[in-house]
């Protein structure tokens, strides 16, 4: 058989590129080098491994080939920069890595595209672009940003890991758990953005979240199983919980439906117990991290038949435990919300007022749209009505849009 038809280059792209990227990366020094070197190799490969056929180990011959070209180019370039020629021999040192060493890669990269000293808004396109290897015009996309801006973003942050001399390597033992946060944070400010979109057309982005759910089970892998550890476990189970409702979630025409009416057979069942097995996991350790407790909240949504079946109690009491955690203006309004499934709306209400009066959530449309329903069921349509208008004019995902106007043309006049 021709050799060339066992080769399958996207599969083989698909599955090692970011890896020996991020090895790349380590070996270079430089993000751009390490790009430039990886679709090197890959030209290489595309011309030698038809005839030859795919090496034993594709990722360490990638590896090897991304390396050797960038130490060419570098000796071409020392014809006009004599530093150059140091560098090329640094980098042609021996230093031939294992499987072990590449994923290793993997954690550094990702402790480094979400380093402290990036802004947060450059961690996550630069964890996109080389973690994930999403396309800048995909993540401009996502995030309603122009292409060019956040091309710029992505430059900045470079040149700054460049600059200020951020080490590629993953953290201390005793710097773990700090900067571990900022990396949970960049994951879940990701899947947010996938799973309820801030704005736009749509009301998710399936890639997005999907992306945040594949970083969550990288970084699984290879962290040591510690606390450390099911702070991660805490929030992919959480993900995960929120994801098996995808389906459910939105009209074939793309408009919102509400928890409580959406079709429960459309839950993807295996991502709950997944998710639930997770937070059992979770929730063992003697020190409990905030995203266990969230996904404990999402858990018992998950695992109830039906809305009326809904134990309002535990959620409530998990909201309790989460608020004496981080005390927080948007915790508070869930919890008011969990209040009023279990005691009534004018309970929520009051709850909720008393947030609103203290001006945390003045410009949050979800606590005017919370607000809002509750009055609506207490047949408080005046106020319902001024609720729902400043929501709206807060609102900018169009189906959160629709939804509210729906909402506004139940209302009596």
């Amino acid at each position: 058989m021709d050799k060339a038809l066992t080769v399958n280059f996207d599969d083989i792209y698909r599955a090692e590129s970011r890896r020996v990227l991020a090895t790349l990366i380590r070996l270079l020094g430089d993000f751009d080098l390490a790009e430039e070197a990886l679709h090197d190799a890959f030209r290489v490969a595309l011309e030698q491994w038809p005839r030859e056929g795919v090496p034993a180990n594709p990722r360490a011959w990638l590896v090897s080939a991304g390396r050797f070209k960038a130490i060419d180019a570098i000796r071409r370039n020392a014809r006009f920069n004599p530093l150059d020629a140091d560098a090329a021999e640094n980098i042609a040192a021996p230093d031939e890595p294992g499987n072990e060493d590449i994923e290793d890669d993997r954690l550094r990269l990702i402790f480094t595209c979400c380093h402290p000293a990036l802004q947060p808004d450059a961690q996550v396109a630069l964890t996109l672009r080389e973690v994930c290897g999403l396309t800048t015009e995909e993540i401009a996309h996502a995030f309603l940003t122009p292409a060019p801006t956040l091309a710029q973003r992505i430059v900045r942050a470079k040149t700054k890991i460049r600059d200020a001399k951020i080490p590629y390597e993953t953290p201390s033992p005793e710097d773990l758990p700090e900067r571990l946060d900022s990396v949970l944070r960049v994951i879940y400010l990701v899947f947010n953005e996938g799973y309820s979109a801030s704005s736009g057309a749509t009301l998710t982005r399936h890639d997005l979240s999907g992306e945040a759910i594949r970083l969550a089970r990288l970084l699984m892998e290879l962290l040591p199983e510690s606390e450390v550890e099911l702070e991660t476990v805490g929030l992919l189970a959480l993900m995960l919980l929120h994801e098996s409702r995808r389906a459910a979630r939105a009209s074939p025409s793309g408009d919102v439906i509400l928890l409580d009416d959406q079709d429960r057979s459309l839950w993807n069942r295996e991502l709950i117990a997944e998710g639930a097995a997770l937070v059992r996991r979770a929730l063992s350790s003697r020190v409990v991290g905030l995203y266990a407790i969230q996904a404990a909240i999402s858990a018992v949504h998950a695992e109830a038949l039906s809305a009326d079946a809904t134990d309002w109690t535990q959620i409530v009491g998990l909201y309790d435990l989460l608020a004496s955690a981080e005390p927080s203006p948007i915790v508070q309004l869930n919890r008011a919300v969990a209040v009023a499934m279990r005691d009534g709306p004018q309970a929520g209400l009051s709850l909720i007022d008393g947030i609103l009066a203290n001006g945390d959530l003045a410009d949050y449309r979800l606590a005017h749209a919370a607000r809002a329903d509750l009055c609506r069921r207490l047949g408080r349509d005046a106020e319902a009505r001024t609720s729902y208008q400043r929501a709206l004019q807060l609102t900018q995902q169009e189906p959160e849009r629709r939804f509210i106007e729906r909402r506004l043309a139940g209302l009596k006049k």
